[in-house]
């Protein structure tokens, strides 16, 4: 559990991920702003594992989470990463599985599911979402994300999957839960 301490808050003056806009516009010929964020779309895998017969999720602490609800210090998504580099869509989404999760996944091996926005109010990115199967031969270190990330890696049995779904003291993703949903429709029936 990690120890959250001297948590504070102070206005953004600079950033390398983000950018505070006000956008103006007119709808129906009358003038409107709305305040909104610049960000980076995103992509996210669903990740099965087929020996462990487990979704494969990351828990980390999120700040801004934590700012809203100091109840949950761990936060169960996707693996996922920012669109910030030169490379294809797919090529991001092998290397989030390798750097969070540690498993080299073959490009041909993850496929997409489909496209969506996210954050619709405040920044309107998209996220790209994949699903790929692993096993152990493709597990080649413990994960944990890069630089100073802390992410844990979490193998979710199936049989307590939909049940972790609607437990209101995980904090989870739209987009994870989406996820799970495809996968109930199209891999497991």
């Amino acid at each position: 559990m990690p120890s959250i301490t001297e948590f504070s808050i102070s206005p953004l003056l600079q950033s390398h991920y983000i950018t505070p806009v006000r956008l103006h516009y007119k709808q129906n010929g009358i003038a409107k702003t709305w305040e909104a964020v610049q960000s980076y779309d995103s992509v996210a895998v669903l990740l099965y594992h087929t020996q462990r017969k487990a979704l494969v999720l990351v828990k980390q602490f999120r700040a801004p989470v934590f700012m809203n609800d100091k109840k949950y210090l761990y936060t169960y998504e996707l693996c996922a990463g920012i669109l910030d580099k030169e490379c294809s869509i797919e090529q991001i989404a092998k290397e989030e599985i390798d750097e969070e999760c540690g498993y080299d996944v073959p490009l041909k091996s993850i496929k997409k599911i489909t496209s969506f926005f996210t954050n619709v109010g405040v920044s309107g990115t998209k996220q790209h979402l994949f699903y790929a199967a692993i096993d152990e031969s493709m597990h080649v270190h413990s994960g944990g994300g890069i630089e100073n990330e802390e992410i844990t890696v979490e193998y979710l049995p199936l049989k307590d999957a939909k049940k972790f779904m609607y437990d209101d003291t995980k904090a989870k993703t739209p987009g994870l839960l989406f996820a799970f949903e495809w996968f109930f429709q199209n891999v497991v029936s």
